[in-house]
């Protein structure tokens, strides 16, 4: 895949930058640089000039409250007004000599309302209280008590350095006080915290400063970008047939839910698999939607069931045992979704995709002996759904705003290519058409590999995103809109 993002935990960017700082690089400096830029040009897209702008930088006690210094004394240089609030007790102290050289005005923390009605009206906000140390438990004490004041009286642009700050760097888990951010400028390696839910919505736009780094090991978590689908989809040879092209299996839909199973084949068939085989109870209406839909047994490659199928319904209930058989003994690549998610086995391997949204993770998880609810899994997205995948052996995709996939050998994704609109009836039962149509036609390389199980998985959310946009950009959408725009959309996808 060529231009993966990439993120690198706390531990990895700290164990980077040891040997560039005991050669005496000047990382501070170049971050620094980089920062005042990103924050000139803020500056002038919403005033139109630098001169007579006012920024305040909120000041915490290490690194990245230096960065923050030096920038706003670079800042300071171009005649920028630039007040420093000292949030902490300690400080960088050759931040503070560099900027109170070039002018800038430093503020200790004491009247609180004083320092919270400086920093909402100024033009920016710059927010280096606190770096890569974060947990992710907020900010406490004077800074967290002047952030909450700031919010409540209105919050202002805020620009936030390396990460924002009570943000969880390594897991974007966000409890307590957190400023949220319009412009993140992270320095070195992007963080898992600014692509990771709920963290990624509190970073806004980020920005990327190549410091020369290079961290040790496997990157974090990974979010795929539109040029990696071509690496990854499969592309039929001159010399394909159906069934080299990939068979897709689908146990889906029944007399209450018939609309799943049409979804399901929908998004399989306009994926642009060989060939889709139903079982279910819906037939007639499935081959009516799509005549080239097959019904009954026979090849498959890879599965999808559970879309539309409640597990008391008995006939549904057989046809996806048999399918779990297939994947459990042929090592089939499969689809577990929506009501088969209560039929999966206690374990099986990662060539089997769950794809569960967070009350489904949450009671999927209770049934292995979990106590966690909704809010538990949507709070710390990244620690359940890694839950799961020890418990289950799966390979599992956490549908939200931000899809987070978690596969074997320590594979992370996260995408946020779909727009708002996408949360709508149906659209889930697309995705499942979609990726089971993608593990079909790559189902000889999962079965080899089971851990590319994830990297497809995160390419078909991409692509549903996209397709969604597609549809109707900055609208909204019906899921067999999506469906429809599969076809355009991996086409223009490989081409990228």
């Amino acid at each position: 895949m060529r231009n993966v993002l990439q993120t690198w935990t706390s531990a990895q960017v700290r164990a980077a930058e040891e040997p560039l700082l005991a050669a005496g690089v000047p990382l501070m400096g170049r971050a620094a640089f980089a920062l005042h830029v990103w924050v000139a040009d803020a500056l002038r897209d919403r005033r139109g000039t630098l001169t007579g702008a006012r920024v305040v930088v909120l000041v915490g006690p290490g690194n990245n409250g230096g960065d923050a210094l030096h920038a706003g004394a670079l800042l300071a240089r171009r005649g920028v007004e630039v007040h420093a609030v000292l949030t902490a007790d300690r400080v960088h102290q050759g931040g503070l000599t560099a900027l109170r050289a070039a002018g800038g005005r430093v503020l200790r923390l004491e009247r609180l309302e004083d320092a919270a009605a400086l920093a909402v009206g100024a033009d920016l906000v710059l927010d280096g209280v606190l770096g890569i140390g974060s947990d992710g438990s907020g900010l406490r004490g004077a800074a967290g008590a002047l952030v909450e004041a700031i919010v409540q009286r209105g919050r202002p642009y805020v620009v936030a350095v390396d990460v924002p700050s009570g943000l969880g760097v390594d897991d974007g888990r966000r409890e307590g006080v957190v400023l949220d951010a319009d412009l993140t400028v992270s320095f070195g390696t992007l963080k898992p915290g600014l692509v990771l839910p709920p963290g990624a919505r509190a970073a806004g736009r980020v920005e990327h400063v190549d410091l020369g780094l290079e961290p040790a090991g496997a990157p974090a978590v990974v979010r795929l970008e539109a040029a990696d689908v071509a690496d990854l989809w499969p592309v039929p040879a001159p010399d394909a047939h159906k069934y080299t092209r990939g068979v897709v299996g689908v146990v889906a839909g029944s007399r209450a839910y018939a609309g799943a199973a049409v979804l399901t084949t929908s998004g399989a068939v306009r994926a642009g698999v060989g060939m889709v085989r139903y079982l279910g109870d819906v037939a007639d209406l499935v081959v009516a939607a799509h005549p080239e839909v097959v019904v009954g047994h026979g090849r498959v490659q890879a599965w999808v069931f559970g879309p539309g199928v409640s597990p008391d319904d008995a006939g549904q209930r057989r046809r996806i045992e048999y399918a779990v058989q297939h994947v459990r003994e042929r090592g089939e690549p499969a689809v577990v979704d929506a009501g088969a998610l209560d039929l999966l086995p206690p374990h099986v391997g990662p060539h089997a995709v769950i794809t569960p949204h967070a009350g489904e993770l949450a009671r999927l998880l209770g049934q292995r002996g979990e106590a966690v609810d909704r809010a538990d899994v949507e709070a710390e997205p990244l620690r359940w759904a890694r839950r799961a995948h020890e418990l289950t052996g799966a390979t599992v995709l956490l549908k939200g705003p931000v899809t987070v996939v978690v596969g074997a050998r320590g594979a992370v994704y996260a995408q946020a290519d779909a727009p708002p609109w996408l949360a709508t009836a149906g659209a889930g039962d697309v995705f499942a058409g979609l990726l089971g149509a993608l593990l079909a036609g790559r189902a000889q390389a999962v079965q080899e590999d089971p851990s590319l199980a994830a990297a497809l998985a995160a390419a078909a959310a991409l692509v549903h995103g996209r397709a969604a946009h597609r549809a109707n950009p900055g609208g909204p959408v019906a899921a067999q809109a999506v469906a429809d725009a599969l076809p355009g959309t991996i086409a223009e996808l490989l081409g990228a």
